[in-house]
């Protein structure tokens, strides 16, 4: 057996395909000195017993470009190392058989053309010409691309496996990882039974063992093990070049095997596996074949597929597979600990990621960066709850039996709530709020008027949704009257120490070098220019700052500023997002509710818009913030939760004769979308620059400050750009949710971003990126004629570059 090294770059722990793509692509890299350690045999954990299907098409567009990288490299992996793959480019099928299915699989292929893939619509009988073993009597329709295919997953991990070799990677199998170093908050070493190897990165690619490893090391992975079940049936003359079969309505997929079946499934009443913890020494092992649970799969399989009905079925192969609570997969750097990478968790498409992902960690790892924005894959987009695995299980149970049913719009989770609740939760629901969750926290999305017969619970469509008059009626509020939000959920953080202001003015893109009482928004960016973080930041005192910023981000964030803190500097920073609620109070009512309720002088001359001041509402010091993300005058109140229930009611009563009514989250969005608000994770993030999303004003470049960025974004300024943040307005018949495909001109030049209704302006509103190679300016853009493509149907749409709402100006464009 090959002696150990005692020192590496870096370290994989785990050598199914995600292991095995990481290192051949550090080893491509040029980090040869990479190791990869497996406990038994290459494959011996899930990998081996992987179905093989290989889509690409998912509702965000670098995660597709991410698994479009996977089917690239399958297509050329054999002929580089000269082993075979199994890898067959046979296309995919998804079928329809009902109209919302068929308008989910329309909004899929119009999502598919924005993201640049090919993906047709075919009528049933097309349908039936390509897979013609099937019973297509109940089909709508059904859409195939070309592109998708299938893969043997041991091979294909084994060919990933040589070529990391054939670059200078080194794979030692049964070596088993029993420790690691850990020294000042980073991995120092990887302790083995076979000896010690110290590294720079540690990256884990453990599967289904990910969460209890790296929980010993302090690191949150949110996942567990799931029963997992398929048929092989015998040959029966399928043809070879069959494409692969999604049947989302009957819950099955299919993939051509040796001439016969592959078939499975994902049964809406799962079974979790491993409650207690995985057993010692398992590996190539199987479960038990459950022949009674996979009955309900096999009925809807005889359905589609009535050949099965004579077939022999040479195997039921039951194989637990790690999941997550949201069906995404975990990569990248843990936030806990430096230095230490993680890619696992996914959710039965690891064959279809394993050549993406592995480009992307080896990425991450070498370069300190991911190739583009993965932030709906990122490790740091969970939270607090995430850490109770009891509540990781009950919530990945509902994600694994939602995984072939409808995509609902504004669709919520039921499971494990509620978990945390504002102060306000009991009374709020009292008075019809429907809630919605966010990193477990319970949020008003709408209020049912009980009194028009309103029930507060969603009603899923692709239509206008049954809160849709509800929406309309808080939006309305909200410019003509006055709302209040309870916003608890929102991250917030302190910064303080001699050097926080040294420390901020280098994160932030924004000059936050003000008086105290100040408040900055402000980006926070990469070495790229991209905007990691778009938050607020209050000066609260000569050496102290508030910084608040969104719920699903309060890992990410506190991540990014932590680790970006000039080495040195004396500041700390701290989450005390648990200890304040938040009231936002917002309409043209606002300052003379809010002037009923405090004897501080809340004018506009002493109290201005953009600052922070301590004032008193019966009996409580409240930390309001003179800021907006709706477009009209208001405040965010911060205070003590022990309060909340007593600000909440005096704003109550003091707002009855002024219209004042409670709002949710959905209205948020409606009235931030006429005022042309970016929302980061879909508007803005890591891939997008302030001057192309329009936020260059917030920058400081006009002062002699050098921040992280800056250099990037000064070379945009004079260089231009080549994509540039627009809106777009259509008539009100036509629902725009997002990913809508742009056309200037004829000619294909992006997607929407976010997508919604507009109560003021009466139109459907979506925000979205024109790209053009040659370069996008203001006039580039008006001067063009815009078609969005909307379940692929074009529609003729309006593009504009200001506000269609703008309060001050008493104005409406539309």
């Amino acid at each position: 057996m090959a002696t150990l090294p005692s020192t590496a770059k870096a370290v994989i722990i785990g050598g199914g395909i995600i292991g095995c793509s990481t290192a051949y692509h550090l080893a491509k890299l040029g980090w040869t000195d990479t190791v990869l350690l497996e406990r038994k045999k290459l494959t011996s954990g899930t990998t081996f017993h992987a179905a093989g299907l290989v889509g690409q098409l998912r509702s965000n567009a670098n995660i597709t470009q991410l698994l479009g990288y996977s089917v690239d490299l399958y297509n050329k992996i054999e002929e580089e190392t000269g082993l075979g793959t199994g890898w067959k480019m046979n296309g995919g099928l998804r079928l329809a058989c009902n109209q919302e299915r068929w308008t989910e699989v329309k909004r899929q292929a119009t999502t598919a053309h924005s993201f640049g893939l090919e993906m047709e619509l075919l009528t049933p009988q097309e349908a039936l010409d390509l897979w013609p073993l099937m019973d297509a009597s109940d089909l709508v329709g059904a859409a195939f691309m070309p592109t998708d295919g299938q893969a043997n997953p041991s091979d294909i991990t084994q060919a990933l496996a040589k070529g990391a070799r054939m670059a200078g990677a080194s794979i030692f199998e049964d070596t088993k990882v029993t420790d690691l170093e850990v020294e000042d908050g980073k991995v120092r070493a990887v302790i083995t039974e076979r000896g010690r190897i110290e590294c720079e990165k540690v990256i884990v690619c453990a599967g289904q063992w990910t969460r209890s490893f790296a929980k010993r090391f302090g690191v949150n992975v949110p996942l567990v093990s799931m029963e997992h079940q398929y048929m092989v049936t015998e040959p029966m003359n399928v043809p070879g070049n069959l494409p692969t079969l999604r049947d989302p309505d009957r819950l099955c997929y299919y993939k051509e095997e040796v001439g016969g079946l592959v078939m499975g499934g994902y049964e809406p009443n799962p079974i979790p596996w491993a409650a207690d913890g995985i057993p010692e020494g398992f590996h190539y092992t199987l479960l038990d074949s459950n022949f009674d649970h996979f009955e309900q799969i096999m009925e809807q399989a005889l359905g589609r597929v009535p050949g099965l009905q004579t077939a022999g079925i040479k195997t039921l192969t039951n194989g637990p597979e790690s999941f997550t609570p949201d069906g995404n997969f975990i990569i990248g750097e843990a936030p806990e600990l430096r230095n230490f990478f993680v890619g696992a968790g996914f959710n039965a498409f690891g064959i279809a990621s394993g050549g993406g992902a592995g480009m992307a960690l080896a990425e991450w790892a070498s370069k300190g960066e991911p190739p583009f924005d993965l932030w709906s894959a990122d490790i740091r987009r969970f939270g607090r709850p995430h850490f109770d695995t009891d509540w990781v299980r009950t919530r990945t149970v509902e994600a694994y039996g939602k995984h072939y049913t409808m995509a609902w719009p504004y669709e919520e989770h039921d499971s494990g709530r509620p978990c945390r609740k504002s102060p306000l939760y009991d009374t709020l629901k009292a008075q019809g709020a429907c809630f919605g969750e966010k990193l477990g926290w319970e949020r008003p999305n709408w209020f049912a008027d009980t009194s028009l017969g309103e029930t507060p619970k969603d009603v899923y469509s692709f239509g206008r949704q049954n809160w849709f008059a509800a929406n309309a009626r808080e939006h309305r509020a909200a410019r003509e009257a006055a709302i209040l939000i309870d916003q608890t959920s929102f991250a917030k953080f302190t910064l303080k120490g001699s050097d926080a202001l040294s420390a901020l003015n280098w994160i932030c893109a924004g000059n936050v070098d003000k008086p105290v009482g100040s408040l900055t928004y402000t980006q926070l960016l990469n070495d790229h220019g991209g905007i990691e973080c778009d938050l607020t930041i209050g000066r609260v005192a000569h050496d102290e700052f508030y910084i608040v910023t969104g719920t699903g981000f309060a890992t990410h964030d506190f991540d990014w500023i932590s680790r970006n803190i000039p080495r040195g500097m004396n500041c700390q920073l701290f989450d005390v997002t648990s200890s304040y609620a938040v009231l936002s109070l917002m309409g043209p009512e606002a300052r003379n509710i809010l002037q009923q309720v405090t004897r501080d002088d809340v004018s506009n001359d002493a109290f201005k818009f953009g600052t922070i001041r301590t004032i008193g509402i019966a009996g409580c010091p409240v930390q309001a913030l003179r800021i907006t993300y709706v477009g009209e005058l208001g405040w965010e109140l911060h205070l003590p939760v022990e309060y909340a229930q007593t600000v909440y009611a005096a704003l109550m009563q003091a707002g009855a004769d002024h219209g004042l009514i409670n709002a949710g989250y959905r209205t948020i969005e409606s009235l931030r979308l006429e005022k042309g608000y970016r929302a980061w994770g879909s508007d803005i993030g890591p891939d997008h620059t302030p001057f192309e999303a329009g936020l260059g004003w917030a920058v400081k470049l006009n002062r002699n400050l050098d921040f992280k960025g800056r250099a990037a974004v000064e070379a945009q300024r004079s260089g231009g750009v080549k994509k540039m943040l627009a809106g777009f307005i259509v008539d009100p018949d036509t629902v725009l949710l997002g990913r809508e495909t742009i056309y200037r001109n004829g000619k294909r030049v992006g997607w929407l971003s976010s997508g919604g209704f507009g109560h003021t302006v009466g139109k459907s509103i979506g925000l979205g990126y024109i790209r053009d190679p040659g370069g996008v300016t203001e006039e580039f853009i008006l001067s063009g004629s815009y078609e969005l493509e909307v379940a692929t149907e074009r529609v003729r749409t309006q593009v504009h570059m200001t506000p269609l709402y703008d309060p001050e100006m008493l104005r409406v464009k539309a």
